[in-house]
């Protein structure tokens, strides 16, 4: 396996003299010197705003920031006026589900491993549903056929990749399903897109939101796309500078897409980056992710079983399941949040406690405490695996010795 962690400036910190170990990237990615150079060269050499003056220097900024809507496009395979860019995926889904207009939109069908940001928009507007028998299992084409057959939703909102425990859900096939009964398909795809390779022809949803943070690139970086004639009768979910091409006392004329969705000045830096971020995952060669992540996924399911004292929050499976695993302390006194501190203090290894915005599914699994989440991504190493485990053995060895 390449080892690409040279590429990622912050993996040569130390704390207390030891390596740095980052396995919290389902939370957000580090970047690559290309990305960081990417972005620090808006300031240097471009610094103007996009869309709004005709000197040399707005011209050429607004040139590069097309230019970056365009090679994300052709990331997804999409046309680049269908490509808007938003703060995040929390905010490109809450544009979809205030921006749907018509009384034929009531009941929405939901996946029951949903991140809030993919319940709660929905739950403003609709009527919610659920669909999934297991958060933790990846979602089924025939669970998903069975709820529309007896729920009747308008639209199916649908995680493709759970940020609790990597369940990765055959997206294609369930909007195949979808398609066939009419429903409109939305999905979340923020912890798909830096894992997976997406094609929006060959998955023929109708929308489809990620964040360019999950993926190498800057916070505040996202996207929503979707079909031209649901994302072209989205109301704009803020009105500002930027979507209308005319405003009078008592009227104005939005722009067309992508602008018309796009208010104020947007993250010029960050989207430069996220084109950067863009280019670094289309560079590698071949299969070489997928193989990469199934690697350390079964290095998890391997190590993570063996250490006493804790558990793994519901299945976790290599052949189905993304890097990213969740455990839950199983000894009184002890918390995941005091895990994750002793791990990070004593030994370096940067993990993420919590209910990772996921409360139904702690609340479904009784844990309401919590679960101490390890995600991986492609500058780790088997190695990174291995020193977590460790670190958790340690940190968990005098709680387990009190109860021997």
């Amino acid at each position: 396996m390449k080892d690409l962690s040279c590429d990622f400036p912050i993996l040569q910190r130390r704390f207390d003299g030891e390596l740095l170990v980052y396995l919290d990237s389902a939370a957000t990615s580090l970047k690559p010197n290309s990305v960081i150079e990417a972005e620090a060269n808006y300031s240097r050499l471009l610094g103007a705003n996009v869309h709004r003056g005709v000197s040399g220097l707005s011209s050429e900024t607004t040139q590069s920031f097309e230019r970056a809507r365009r090679r994300v496009a052709q990331f997804i395979n999409a046309d680049p006026d269908l490509v808007v860019f938003t703060p995040n995926t929390s905010f490109a889904l809450s544009m979809i589900a205030s921006g749907i207009r018509g009384e034929q939109y009531a009941r929405v069908l939901v996946s029951s491993n949903s991140h809030h940001s993919n319940l709660l928009p929905w739950m403003q507007r609709f009527e919610v549903r659920y669909v999934g028998t297991d958060p933790l299992s990846p979602l089924t084409a025939d669970e998903v056929r069975n709820s529309i057959s007896r729920e009747r939703p308008d639209i199916l909102a649908i995680n493709w990749v759970s940020n609790v425990n990597g369940a990765n859900s055959p997206v294609a096939a369930i909007c195949a399903v979808a398609r066939e009964h009419g429903v409109v398909t939305v999905v979340d795809a923020a912890q798909a897109i830096p894992h997976l390779k997406i094609d929006v022809e060959e998955l023929q949803c109708d929308f489809l939101a990620f964040s360019g943070h999950k993926m190498l690139a800057s916070t505040g970086t996202g996207i929503l796309w979707g079909r031209r004639e649901l994302l072209d009768s989205l109301a704009p979910m803020v009105l500002a500078g930027g979507t209308v091409s005319s405003v009078d006392s008592h009227s104005y004329e939005l722009k067309p897409l992508p602008n018309r969705l796009e208010p104020g000045t947007p993250n010029i830096s960050g989207v430069l980056g996220l084109e950067a971020a863009v280019e670094y995952l289309a560079g590698l060669e071949g299969n070489w992710l997928a193989s990469h992540q199934t690697s350390l996924s079964r290095e998890m399911a391997d190590l993570f079983p063996k250490i006493r004292g804790v558990k793994i929050l519901g299945r976790f499976d290599a052949s189905t399941h993304l890097p990213i695993v969740s455990l839950v302390p199983v000894l009184h006194g002890v918390t995941a949040d005091m895990l994750c501190r002793t791990i990070s203090d004593a030994s370096a290894v940067m993990t993420r406690s919590g209910l990772h915005c996921a409360h139904p599914i702690f609340h479904r699994y009784g844990e309401r405490g919590g679960a101490l989440r390890f995600s991986a991504y492609l500058y780790n190493k088997k190695s990174d695996i291995h020193r977590a485990a460790d670190a958790l053995e340690r940190a968990m060895h005098p709680f387990v010795k009190r109860c021997l």
